[in-house]
């Protein structure tokens, strides 16, 4: 596919501090690309350099082709950004904002602003004061702005922030949406369900470093290896799968053995055993056959969730 933003060695260093310590990544035409990372892991201070509002120290960053820091021009005509919060004015109408933003940028006029309204379903509150919008008709009117130079790359920063769970739903078929139109998307976010949801492919960052790249068709059908068990004899039942050399059983809560993916329903109680998903009905039948009865048993699947969390609880 090819590549719409291409990211190579991007590091940025404030003193004797590294900042964002060589980072890189692409993404591709039509994709959706999901930028994760706690607080303090570079992550804000990388989407800032991808739009030249900071100078890296070294590295690149091109946008189809295009140099960001050696041809911005360029570069930044191809790109629609919302960083943190988008920029509207609350005193004037969503039409208004629109127009304002449209005096900046050459070839935009009414029939642009129009397919943006309606693109963004805001064609019958287009006129309304933007005091009056909603957290989420706010955002949806920057990205309106954001799109009105018929971006390749559009960067959202924390788009479901405040949103309600109607709000998050549109913002997802939204994206998907235009996705399906050519438009690739780079979105950071902390929602790590929402990502999964939303998003192709994914990079975490910590402590300035990309840890992981990686499809989220992975997470399908992808499974850890760990079992849990909840059984009405828990003792009795562990020293059963004890004695199977094909199992090894995990200390701490079920919760924290599994990558934090075992239902709260299952409780402490439950045991957590990495093992074949094949043996399965065979433990089942040790268990019973020692009449130990077995409330539950399921394999923990894994998730961007507990990906991140492994990835982030690393020693820096």
């Amino acid at each position: 596919m090819d590549k719409v933003l291409s990211v190579r060695n991007l590091t940025k260093k404030i003193g004797a501090r590294t900042i964002v310590d060589g980072v890189s990544f692409d993404v591709h035409a039509g994709e959706i690309f999901g930028f994760l990372g706690p607080n303090g892991s570079g992550k804000t201070t990388t989407i800032r350099m991808l739009v030249d509002l900071i100078k890296p120290t070294a590295g690149e960053v091109s946008v189809c082709g295009y140099s960001v820091h050696r041809s911005p021009e360029k570069a930044l005509s191809l790109i629609g950004c919302i960083v943190e919060n988008p920029e509207v004015y609350n005193y004037m109408t969503g039409w208004e904002n629109l127009e304002h933003f449209a005096r900046m940028l050459p070839g935009v006029g009414p029939g642009r602003m129009a397919e943006v309204t309606e693109l963004v379903r805001l064609t019958g509150s287009i006129h309304d004061k933007v005091r009056t919008y909603s957290l989420g008709m706010r955002q949806r009117l920057g990205i309106a702005q954001a799109l009105l130079n018929r971006p390749r790359l559009l960067i959202l920063d924390e788009p479901t922030n405040g949103l309600d769970p109607q709000g998050i739903h549109e913002l997802r078929d939204f994206v998907r949406k235009l996705a399906g139109e050519g438009v690739s998307l780079f979105i950071s976010s902390h929602m790590l369900n929402e990502i999964q949801l939303m998003c192709d492919r994914y990079a975490i960052i910590h402590g300035g470093r990309i840890r992981a790249v990686g499809s989220m068709e992975s997470f399908a059908g992808r499974e850890t290896g760990i079992v849990l068990w909840e059984l009405d004899q828990r003792d009795k039942g562990k020293a059963v799968l004890a004695k199977d050399p094909a199992i090894r059983l995990l200390d701490g809560p079920p919760g924290q053995a599994a990558g934090r993916s075992a239902p709260a329903s299952f409780g402490d109680a439950a045991i957590a055993a990495v093992m074949d998903f094949s043996r399965i009905p065979a433990a089942v039948e040790k268990l019973v056959y020692e009449q130990i009865g077995v409330l539950s048993v399921r394999p923990a699947a894994q998730t961007l969730e507990n990906l991140f969390l492994e990835t982030t609880s690393e020693t820096v």
